[in-house]
């Protein structure tokens, strides 16, 4: 599989600012060829980036999620940043849920030289990141194995999770409404991202800065459920606002 260019990264920040992008358009402003657009507009949408239409292209419908490769490489500078800022919210000798998402194991990442941690996690990448630290205890939910991206779900990722009350919870998200509701593509997903904010002290809700300008069908929940929202930039004026009403304190990565 093709890694994104820089260009590609560049073409994708203009959909989600216009809703779409033209082919004319786009070879002007990079200075490309029309047929290298083209090029570049078959590549993200073959990575279920973008969909195809007659002259360009537009933002895919906010039903289906992204792949998880391709969510993987959106935006991943600050999904890096954002990991490192999370994680140093966490100590040493604290138990914490990590759901799924590539925001989450960014955060993992950065807890890799820890010690006395207690993880739970549906997210077999996760546990892959962190298991071989021996200062370091991983507990996998279990459940349905979700091939698309190593998350565990269903009935008995639920039940697991329902077992345990932990300091720390990492809670990532497909989108945030301008309301300020979370939301998420999976049913399944959703039940357990549920299940680890009602079981857990102190909530981290981790997204960068696209969540904004993407949709997707299913409620996780509101946003002053959480205690922190770490980000790559200063939220929306109307999320903002939300945080402030319900004291979720924002950090910013930047200030890392």
């Amino acid at each position: 599989m093709e890694l994104l260019l820089p260009r590609h990264k560049t073409i994708l920040d203009l959909a989600h600012k216009d809703g779409s992008v033209r082919v004319e358009s786009l070879a002007v402003q990079l200075a490309v060829t029309p047929q290298t657009i083209r090029k570049d507009l078959n590549i993200l949408c073959e990575r279920r980036l973008l969909h195809r239409v007659h002259g360009g292209a537009v933002i895919r419908s906010g039903v289906v999620n992204y792949g998880y490769d391709a969510r993987r490489e959106l935006a991943e500078d600050e999904k890096l940043h954002i990991g490192a800022r999370a994680a140093e919210l966490i100590p040493d000798d604290c138990s914490l849920f990590i759901n799924i998402g590539t925001t989450t194991e960014q955060v993992a990442r950065q807890l890799t030289n820890r010690k006395g941690l207690l993880v739970i996690s549906n997210n077999i990448n996760v546990a892959n990141i962190l298991y071989q630290n021996p200062n370091i205890e991983v507990v996998l939910t279990g459940g349905m194995v979700r091939r698309s991206d190593g998350g565990l779900v269903g009935q008995m990722t639920t039940d697991a999770i329902g077992r345990f009350k932990v300091d720390y919870a990492v809670i990532g998200t497909s989108a945030i409404d301008p309301d300020g509701t979370l939301l998420d593509f999976d049913s399944r997903e959703v039940k357990a991202a549920q299940a680890i904010i009602e079981n857990s002290r102190h909530c981290i809700l981790v997204a960068d800065y696209m969540k904004y300008d993407r949709s997707a069908p299913v409620r996780v929940c509101h946003i002053s459920q959480m205690e922190t929202f770490v980000t790559d930039r200063q939220p929306p004026e109307s999320i903002a606002g939300i945080c402030a009403e319900s004291d979720v304190n924002i950090v910013l990565a930047a200030e890392s």
